[in-house]
């Protein structure tokens, strides 16, 4: 799994299409009503979506390890402790499963719940994984399970890297020709962006389907698992990626990204994830 470095600014891209097995580096996405930009310094495409100022550099150059980011609105160091002493402050909204923790997302008003041991950001905490310093993707309001899972040091940057073997959080999908294509798409951009930006691995997807839960939520959700991928480092692993791209209360679209490594010691089940998944519910504004 790529690496985890804390407290670098980050941006928030929009959903391209998703990577293809030996066409990835051609063409990674062109979404409906959004301007695509040539970067001179990578071998991809970028994508400029209608859902904020965000930007998805959809494929690096080839060059070993990427990183990932967490930074708030008001930028800090990132967010350390223990997974026990990790409370969200001010939080009103109480678990749905006795036991576990809720997230939530005042930006893109949904809450979900994730079990105890996992560590809970800030709401206002960005996520983002990048490569060689350029951003490729990102979501806000995340969760992670065994944050500081696997540790090294950048040989180019000295900068200590952390990676987490899951993660979770929600990012905007305005832009999408479809709910159904903005869920396949971030599944697949998640793993490349996670666990594969060499594209070493073998990439399988499940379609796109209908989801509803009991408070609420509709939409399409989608999965993706990466096999095979070349192990470059320490922390490189193969992985899985869930998603539900939903309607908020404000109308607009918005996805909901779990990855987690796959094939290792302590991997996060199907089972937990589809229980994760299954408490996705609407936050209401000021809550």
């Amino acid at each position: 799994m790529p690496t985890q470095a804390w407290g670098t600014p980050a941006v928030q891209p929009g959903p391209p299409e998703p990577p293809r097995k030996k066409n990835r580096t051609a063409v990674i996405a062109i979404v409906a009503a959004v301007a695509v930009v040539a970067a001179a310094a990578l071998t991809a495409v970028l994508v400029i979506n209608k859902d904020d100022d965000k930007k998805d550099a959809a494929k690096g150059d080839k060059k070993p390890s990427a990183a990932a980011s967490s930074s708030k609105d008001t930028p800090s160091q990132g967010d350390g402790g223990s997974d026990e002493d990790n409370p969200r402050a001010g939080q009103t909204v109480e678990p749905v499963i006795p036991g576990w923790k809720t997230v939530t997302n005042p930006k893109r008003h949904d809450a979900f719940d994730v079990p105890a041991g996992w560590y809970v950001a800030s709401p206002d905490t960005m996520s983002t994984f990048s490569k060689d310093g350029k951003p490729l993707i990102s979501m806000t309001g995340p969760a992670y399970y065994k944050q500081d899972n696997c540790t090294i040091k950048d040989k180019k940057t000295g900068v200590t890297l952390k990676s987490p073997l899951a993660g979770a959080g929600t990012k905007g999908a305005q832009g999408a020709k479809s709910q159904a294509q903005a869920a396949k798409t971030e599944a697949a951009n998640w793993l490349y962006a996670v666990f594969d930006q060499d594209d070493t691995g073998d990439y399988k997807y499940t379609p796109a389907t209908k989801f509803t839960n009991k408070y609420g939520i509709k939409g399409y959700s989608a999965s993706g698992t990466v096999t095979g991928v070349k192990k470059n480092d320490k922390c490189a692993s193969d992985g899985k990626t869930f998603t539900v791209t939903y309607t908020d209360i404000n109308g607009d679209w918005a996805t909901w990204v779990l990855y987690a490594a796959k094939g290792v010691k302590d991997e996060v089940s199907d089972e937990t994830i589809k229980k994760v998944m299954s408490t996705l519910r609407p936050l209401k504004s000021g809550t």
